[in-house]
């Protein structure tokens, strides 16, 4: 109510916030079959006519064999489209047999090895040096169990292929309607000065350019910090996307954000054949450099704040002037009568969100905002399916909505899938990938692997969602009529040709009308009390929401939607309802899509990924030491808040239908941070054993030494038998691994005792990542920026090195015997620093000048690590004889 005054949204409210039925999309196995039976019919009578007709052939025989072929090519294609049609969308491609079996007989094996090396190692203890041997033998069995529950999940990898084709051929008929689901897109943001207004600009312009019908497609920007600078930013995005759009249709170039398009050092007339594509690109890429100093003008104005606050171009006081207090702002900017491209031809529709906000009501951040867009979206466009962005991920591959499609309009099983997870691809990551950015062992590996269980997790962006599944309901049981042949219900009167068929077809439809009419026997009756108990008082959206194929309720007026899109994100919406504990994304942890993502599988939901050969998304990532431990921090954190709730897979969810391997993955994602107080103490082991001359491992005999060595070989065969079946580069996998080290000796250190103190009832609170418009020269690669997390890893460095120089002086001092332990020892710490080398390059910045605060603190660890190795006097000969005292003058 309040925004309407303040914001016209009349004047850009679309005359159907509805879509008909036709337009909804709304997946109807029995209207499918409808169209095949008419497509038969009209194949079947042209058979006909050809046959009833031989007297007007006769007189001519020429003709009647130039019409028979032309005929007979044309039943040709139908029957060839019509057979394709019932051909599936997605296959599974499961992990070739010779690539497979072998890494999982290493994984056995390697576990055989493992008990016999334990058995060892505690049968034989070291007895000068007990309390390290202790420590030692406690930190590699938890280290060991850390990677049982990582390694026992990737026994099932698979991938999955899509086709496109069937796709249109099924859902986009020519001369009939387009019967392709419609999707609701939502991109979240923050701060849009620490998220760069041109980068969420690029974002929404990637969206609104997919390849996808324009009527079934809506873009929601949920707007946390209610920014006049991002709604002046959508408006010209949506002024400017009148140009894009088409351009983008005309050419079909890739990608479709123009920042990137135009920034990629690629040869842009391949395969282009058009005569006047030179000339628009250059007309579009000045349009585009335009449209950037208008959104830099914008930026520069927003950086200093006028005394009386914001005002809009209308003359009034800009509702957000506050962030923390503040109504509830919607603004159709796409989308309304007359929003047309420059060609006459509509657009998406683009609304922009931002949800009340007032003191003394907790909002939850993202997964707030998100609950916030999803009942916006139902209130206003209802589509069934929804694909949630992070303001820097724009999408690279325009049919990516399409390939979700090929699994979530699966008529088997597509209703059993709550969401199409896609990896995430990054741009501006030094060609290095020093700290492990690309993430790509846990993308391409442990994703693949949870996809052979029961799908993979959710990963808060990328990812498209069943509305459904959103909605808390359970995956439709399964109760089905068997089909005889073919995986479409209406196959069954091609299969043959008898006069079988059509009363077999008779039985099929049926047999689909008495399921129908038992799942709607066996729906819950709940009543309207019950209803708003669980969605919140709003009869629109219940309304919308028990509708399961999408689309809005009849009669529904367009100022009434945007009067109830307004009610439904107030601030006390959520009050005594489920949201945030069943409903949406869930609470209580700042990793609310692990959480979210754990909950559906819990209730019995499967998930897909899907990996197409074009990257489906890309965005930026935070390429500096000091971000980078920040953003570990924060999903470290995440984990721990989930181990320590009720949500924590080692408890919750024993009565739903989740299965146990899927249960062990979700396990390891919560209790992975506690690994790094054994990994921490296991890293200053080899120094101590240096500075005290100590050693954690006794004199090796030859079995002994037999299973060392099997160890050292297992470890290496797992590493490259899963880098054969994966396709990861050694590189890649060799990041991964010092990263962990560094992220675990850091980042997941401290994120086990911010758990602990959120449990004792002390909070923190993570900051928005600052995101750069321009990291392609990698500027920020060098930046430094000291924070606490830096500690523990320096630490570990200097100790480590430290302890190098005193086990060469001890070694050098006490002769030739003394150098067999010191190269064991010797090689251990050398283990420690060649992991955490990637942090030292980050401590050392640009050419090498390390930062002051780094010297100061080294030389401080310096000072301590030499005063204690001096207390344990290493250089003094060792005495066997009588004490030697100082006699004086009298001697």
């Amino acid at each position: 109510m309040a925004m309407s005054a303040a914001l016209n949204t009349g004047s850009h409210s679309r005359n159907g916030f509805r879509y008909s039925d036709e337009e909804n999309g709304d997946f109807n196995q029995q209207q499918w079959q409808h169209n095949d039976d008419q497509a038969l019919s009209a194949a079947g009578s042209v058979a006909n006519e050809d046959f009833e007709g031989p007297k007007a052939y006769y007189s001519n025989p020429r003709k009647r064999k130039d019409e028979r072929s032309l005929t007979s090519n044309d039943q040709g294609e139908d029957d060839y489209l019509l057979a394709e049609s019932r051909q599936p969308l997605w296959r599974k491609v499961p992990i070739s047999s010779s690539l497979i079996n072998p890494y999982r007989i290493v994984i056995i094996m390697r576990l055989i090895i493992l008990v016999f090396f334990f058995h060892l190692r505690i049968t034989t203890p070291v007895h000068d040096a007990l309390a390290l041997w202790i420590i030692s033998v406690v930190c590699e069995i938890w280290l060991a169990l850390s990677w049982l529950v990582d390694q026992i999940p990737k026994w099932f990898p698979i991938t999955r292929e899509t086709y496109l084709e069937r796709l249109s051929i099924r859902f986009e008929r020519e001369g009939e309607p387009n019967l392709l689901s419609p999707v609701d897109i939502f991109v979240t943001t923050a701060d849009p000065l620490k998220e760069p207004p041109i980068i969420t600009a690029n974002t929404v312009l990637s969206v609104l350019s997919v390849d996808y019908p324009v009527v079934k497609v809506s873009c929601y920007v949920s707007d946390d910090s209610a920014s006049m600078l991002l709604f002046d930013t959508l408006l010209e995005t949506a002024e400017f996307a009148r140009i894009w759009v088409p351009f983008c249709n005309k050419y079909n170039i890739e990608p479709r954000a123009p920042e990137f398009y135009f920034s990629q050092k690629l040869d842009y007339l391949k395969d282009k054949v058009h005569p006047t594509f030179v000339k628009d690109r250059r007309a579009m890429k000045r349009e585009y450099e335009e449209f950037k100093v208008k959104i830099n003008v914008l930026v520069a104005k927003a950086q200093k704040k006028p005394e009386e606050g914001w005002v809009m171009q209308d003359g009034n006081p800009w509702p957000g002037n506050n962030i923390d207090d503040h109504p509830g702002m919607i603004q159709v900017c796409l989308g309304s009568a007359g929003a047309l491209d420059i060609e006459g031809k509509e657009l998406p529709r683009l609304v922009y969100v931002s949800r009340e906000k007032r003191p003394g009501y907790q909002h939850h951040s993202k997964a707030g905002a998100s609950n916030a867009l999803v009942r916006v979206s139902a209130v206003l466009s209802n589509a069934p399916f929804a694909l949630n962005l992070d303001c820097d991920q724009y999408i690279n591959n325009s049919k990516v909505l399409r390939e979700a499609m090929c699994f979530l309009m699966d008529p088997q099983i597509g209703k059993k899938f709550c969401y199409v997870q896609f990896p995430r691809r990054f741009d501006g990551i030094d060609c290095n990938d020093r700290y492990a950015n690309h993430n790509t062992v846990f993308f391409d590996i442990n994703m693949k692997c949870l996809d052979g269980i029961q799908g993979p997790m959710y990963v808060g962006t990328g990812c498209v969602f069943n509305r459904q599944a959103l909605y808390g309901r359970e995956p439709p049981s399964d109760k089905r009529p068997k089909m005889k042949s073919c995986s479409w219900p209406s196959c069954c009167s091609c299969c043959s040709g008898d006069s079988q068929s059509s009363s077999d077809d008779d039985e099929t439809d049926q047999e689909l009308e008495d399921f129908d009419e038992d799942e709607e026997e066996e729906l819950p009756f709940m009543s309207l009390k019950s209803l708003e108990k669980r969605f919140g008082q709003s009869p629109v959206f219940i309304s919308s929401a028990l509708i399961e194929d999408g689309g809005l309720p009849k009669g529904t007026d367009a100022q009434l939607l945007i009067k109830e899109a307004i009610h439904v994100i107030s601030c006390d919406y959520e009050e005594k309802t489920e949201w945030g504990r069943e409903i949406g994304w869930l609470y209580g942890s700042v990793t609310e899509d692990l959480l979210t993502g754990f909950n559906m599988h819990c209730r019995g939901w499967k998930s897909v990924y899907c990996m197409p050969k074009k990257a489906a998304f890309k965005g930026s990532a935070p390429i500096n030491l000091s971000d980078r431990l920040h953003q570990v921090l924060k999903w470290a954190s995440g984990s721990t808040e989930i181990f320590f709730s009720g949500y924590c897979p080692l408890w919750y969810g024993y009565g739903g239908k989740l299965k146990w391997l899927q249960r062990l993955a979700y396990t390891n994602s919560v209790v992975y941070p506690f690994t790094s107080i054994p990994l921490l103490i296991y890293c200053a082991i080899p120094a101590v054993c240096l500075l005290t001359g100590k050693f954690i491992i006794p004199t090796l005999s030859n079995l002994a030494s037999i299973w060392l060595m099997a160890l050292f070989i297992s470890i290496i065969l797992t590493c490259v038998l899963e880098l054969r079946w994966s396709g990861v580069s050694i590189q890649d996998w060799w990041r991964n691994e010092q990263f962990w080290v560094i992220g675990g000796v850091s980042a997941h250190f401290f994120a086990v005792f911010q758990g602990l103190l959120k449990v004792g009832g002390v909070h923190t609170n993570f900051n928005v990542r600052a995101k750069s418009a321009n990291d392609t020269a990698f500027g920020q690669l060098y930046l430094f920026k000291w924070t606490t997390l830096l500690i523990p890893p320096t630490s570990l460095v200097i100790l480590n090195m430290v302890g190098i120089v005193a086990g060469i002086s001890d070694a050098i001092n006490n002769g030739y015997d003394s150098w067999g332990p010191f190269f064991g020892k010797l090689f251990f710490s050398l283990w420690v620093i060649v992991h955490l080398y990637p942090f030292l390059k980050g401590l050392m910045g640009r050419q090498n000048r390390t930062p002051t605060i780094v010297v100061l603190w080294s030389i401080l660890l310096a000072i301590i690590f030499s005063m204690i190795w001096v207390r344990i006097d290493i250089f003094l000969p060792k005495q066997t004889g009588p004490a030697l005292k100082q006699c004086g003058i009298r001697c």
